[in-house]
This record gives structure tokens, sequence and C-alpha cells, in this order.
């Protein structure tokens, strides 16, 4: 049988739906960002507006100077999985950090905010017995592989749909464990969830929460705890799951909570036992750089002015972008095609740097560009892609935003 025909028969499928792949080859230079080095047709240098690293802490003197300064004490990797030969001090100190971070008793680091999802879920639903997982219908493809994993019986419930939620609640066994898995800013959308509503439709079912703030760690909250300390919520959510890819410009991600729930955890999921552990470099840079933005707000505040003066330029020039209260502007599109052409032409004759988020990311017919202004981001630069995008606009007849 020839397989590389079947391989290319459906990468061929996919080219046609104009939702192939093209990854830009970048190289990220410390100090420069949001300024990338780039590999291929168009500028030498370019100008990055989807980075998830979304305050610029992966190139502070604070997180790199943490990180260097590590692997000349410890070297580069961890030796092994936390159980046989990995865990190092460095651990040990981030997940305290961490705990203090969200006020938990206890956190547990995995090797990104994908595995700490599928392995947490997966995990509580197939050892808690008869548990029902119930996940919001926008969540995380993490989540949703941790909760098929576990073979738990799920529960789809509405978008950010409170009264939903409760009805679904209603109709189960109140002896049976039940899992509320939800999110609090939604990436694609940049939506965020009505949290209270949700922990109190949870807390009057007896139900456990499973928050995942990946894309509000230290971005909200006095200290960076994320929406869950903003809203003065963070002691009532049972489980909060969190990246240090993001905002916190490294690369790794941990749950937190309870001391027996980290631990049952740690003792029973296979994404925790049998991979390599973060290496001490990247557990010490995290821990500075949550740390620094537990007492900086100077990195949040800028990245707000600049989401603020982007959609007031967007405003300006009629370009449609979605409404949300988060730090994630996605401007609907519509069409694959378009969106990748937008794209490949802002990066090849503009330089600047925005991927396209087509299907499966996002439902057919919602394709966007995704933009998330960094605190080092110029007025210049608002300027430049604004100008840039609405050009394009016009060439490609799209429709414009009416004031």
């Amino acid at each position: 049988m020839d397989y590389d025909s079947l391989f290319r028969e459906q990468l061929d499928a996919l080219k046609d739906e104009g939702n192939y792949r093209i990854f830009a080859e970048l190289e990220r230079q410390c100090g420069a960002f949001p300024r990338a080095g780039h590999r291929g047709e168009g500028p030498e240098r370019v100008t990055v507006w989807c980075s998830n690293d979304y305050l610029g802490m992966g190139q502070h003197p604070v997180t790199v100077g943490r990180m260097v300064e590590t692997v000349q004490e410890c070297g580069t990797g961890a030796g092994g999985t936390r159980n046989i030969s990995g865990t190092n001090a460095h651990h040990v100190a981030l997940e305290q950090e961490i705990a203090d971070l969200h006020g938990k008793e206890a956190a547990l680091l995995f090797t990104s905010g994908y595995v700490s999802n599928w392995a947490s879920l997966s995990t509580l639903g197939s050892r808690l017995k008869g548990a029902v997982i119930l996940s919001d219908s926008l969540n995380h493809a993490s989540m949703i592989e941790g909760i098929r994993h576990s073979r738990a019986e799920k529960v789809i419930w509405k978008h950010n749909d409170a009264d939903d939620l409760d009805r679904h609640l209603s109709r189960l066994d109140p002896a049976r464990p039940r899992i509320v898995a939800f999110e609090s800013v939604y990436s694609m959308d940049g939506d965020i969830c009505p949290m209270a509503e949700i922990v109190e439709v949870a807390e009057k079912h007896g139900a456990m929460t499973y928050l995942d703030e990946v894309h509000a760690v230290g971005m909200y909250g006095p200290r960076g705890g994320g929406i869950s300390e903003q809203e003065g919520l963070a002691h009532r959510i049972d489980l909060i799951e969190g990246t240090l890819g993001k905002a916190y410009g490294c690369v790794g991600g941990y749950i937190s909570g309870s001391a027996a729930l980290c631990d049952f955890v740690r003792s029973f999921a296979s994404g925790f036992i049998f991979t390599t552990a973060l290496p001490p470099a990247v557990a010490a840079a995290a821990r500075a750089s949550i740390a620094h933005l537990k007492n900086s707000e100077i990195e949040r505040m800028g990245q707000r002015d600049r989401v603020r003066k982007l959609r007031a330029r967007l405003d300006a020039a009629g370009i449609p972008h979605m409404a949300n209260d988060s730090h994630i502007v996605p401007v609907p599109v519509g069409d694959p095609v378009k969106c990748r052409l937008i794209s490949d032409i802002l990066l090849r004759e503009h330089g600047i740097y925005v991927q396209p988020i087509n299907y499966p990311t996002v439902p057919k017919g919602t394709e966007r560009l995704r933009f998330t202004p960094s605190p080092h981001h110029t007025d210049a630069d608002i300027d430049h892609l604004v100008t840039a995008l609405g050009e394009l606009w016009s060439q490609c007849a799209l429709a414009r935003q009416v004031a």
C-alpha cells in the first residue's frame, strides 16, 4: 500500500479548502521584541503581532538573567522524570510560588499547559468513580482531549451560559462527582466568562470547579493571578490551571488547588509520571517572572494602553474587530483563502507577521486574524499595521465597519 499517497490526498484536500498551515520561520531577538528575524520571502526583519508572550517577559532582564544564571548552576536538562531523578529545588520553589499566586495549598508542574489540562482532566474523570465532566462548548482542545481520554460521562453546556449549566446539573445525581470545566479568557474570541455566575451554580449543586486561566495569568488581578483573582473568586475555585508559556514568557503548565487534589493528580496522572521534568533553569526563570509580575503593574498597564490604541485606530479605519474586555483583538475575515492571502501579503510586503486563524481552530466561516498588542508595540507599529490592513481590506473587497 502506498501510504504516502494516502497522506498527500488528505493534505491536498486541506490545501484546496484554504486550511493548510504554513509556518513562517522567525528568529526571536532578545531585547528587540516585537521585532524578529525572518527567513523566507519578504523582509529580513518583521514585527510580530500574534505572540502569546503577551507582556514581553520572554526577553525581560529578570527572566533572562535568572535562566542564564541557573543554567550555569544546574546545567540544561532536568535529568529525568520527577519520580526518578528530575525533582529539583527550583521545581519545588516554583510550585510554592504558583500556590501563593492563586492562594492555594499546593501546585503541580507539567511540561506544558496542554499536558496539564489533558493529564489532570483525564485523571480526575477516570479515577473518580461515576464522574461527570460538564464542559463549556468552546473549551480548548487540551481540555476536550483530557475529557475524552478519561472516558467519563461528559455534558456540553452552552458557551458562558450559567443557566444552561444549572439545567444540566439539575438533571444529574448529586451523589456522583461532577466537574465543571471552563476557561476564564477564551483565546479566539477574547471573551471573558461570567465567572461569579458559574461558580455560584457549581456551588449550588456541590460540583467541583476546574478553571483554565492560561490566557489570563500574569495579565489580570493585582498580582497577575488571573480573572479569578481580579474578581475575588480564586478561593472558591477548586482547581486553577495555568501556563508559564504565555504572559510569563517561559514554557510549562501547572495546576493549583488543595494539597490532596495536587497529590492525587501527581500520584495517578500518566502525563506527569512518565515525562521528563522541566529544566531547572526554566523553572527558575518562570518563578522570577511570576514574582516580578506579582509586584509590577507597568507591563499590564502598558499592554492595556496598546489594546485601546489599536482598537481606536481600527475603528477610525472601519476595520471590523470583535468586541471583548480582554487583551485579544480578533479581526474577522470570514474566508480561509482571503485570510491566508492577507496574512501572506502583510508578511511579504509590509513586514507584519500575523498568522491566519482558520478551521479547525475556529469554525468554518469565522476565519480571522488575531492580534495581541504588547507593551512594546509603538504608535508607529500600530499606524503601520492599520494602514496596511486598510489597503488589503479594499483589495479583498471586505466589508468596512460603519462607526
